[in-house]
């Protein structure tokens, strides 16, 4: 979870702005994320919140850059950035680590600092998860966080993931070791789910 209200790069993401969507959902939008949302993405990783939260460090611009294109190369990991309806992008949802032949695939989330505790975290798992259970053959998707990390155990908890324990000091971020809280949401559970389905929007 990241930095604030309006960086470069803070275009809409709606067809006003040339934004094609890849996922729709009721309040938000999933867009492909590319090499120009560069500086926005690192805009948001800079912020000491995000950093000590995700237990990550500072990166160059150009590193950021790597990292992206990298990613965007990689054929088991979708990033996608977070778009309200008519809005700036809030944030970043991934499926990371697809497992097509076992179903499995890990969920990971950031939002920016100015964004944070408005529902678009909830909206952004909802969305991704309808994502991959409803059009990829998924079974399995997991998700970590530090244990004190309590908005994201808030709303991994209010999209239905459940707690299946604790990778005990798995995470070394400024000179101390951090439990991880391991959560997994599995098709049936989610086929239980009463909210409306990101395709319904």
């Amino acid at each position: 979870m990241t930095k604030s209200n309006e960086s470069p790069g803070d275009d809409e993401c709606d067809a006003e702005a040339g934004r094609e969507l890849a996922w729709r959902a009721r309040s938000v939008g999933l867009a492909a994320l590319d090499m120009d949302d560069a500086e926005l993405v690192h805009s948001w990783r800079s912020d000491p919140v995000a950093a000590h939260q995700m237990g990550m460090w500072p990166r160059s611009i150009t590193a950021v850059r790597e990292r992206i294109e990298r990613d965007i190369e990689d054929d088991d990991r979708d990033d996608f950035l977070v778009c309200p309806v008519g809005g700036a992008p809030v944030g970043i949802v991934a499926l990371t680590r697809q497992n097509m032949v076992d179903g499995t695939a890990d969920v990971e989330l950031m939002l920016a600092a100015g964004h944070r505790g408005q529902g678009h975290g909830r909206a952004a798992l909802d969305a991704v998860v309808d994502l991959a259970f409803g059009e990829l053959p998924m079974y399995r998707l997991t998700a970590e966080t530090h244990t004190d990390n309590t908005p994201a155990l808030a709303v991994l908890a209010k999209c239905g993931f459940t707690r299946e324990g604790v990778r005990r000091a798995a995470c070394l971020h400024r000179g101390r070791r951090h439990d991880l809280a391991v959560f997994s949401l599995l098709r049936p559970e989610w086929e239980e789910l009463d909210r409306p389905r990101a395709w319904e929007a």
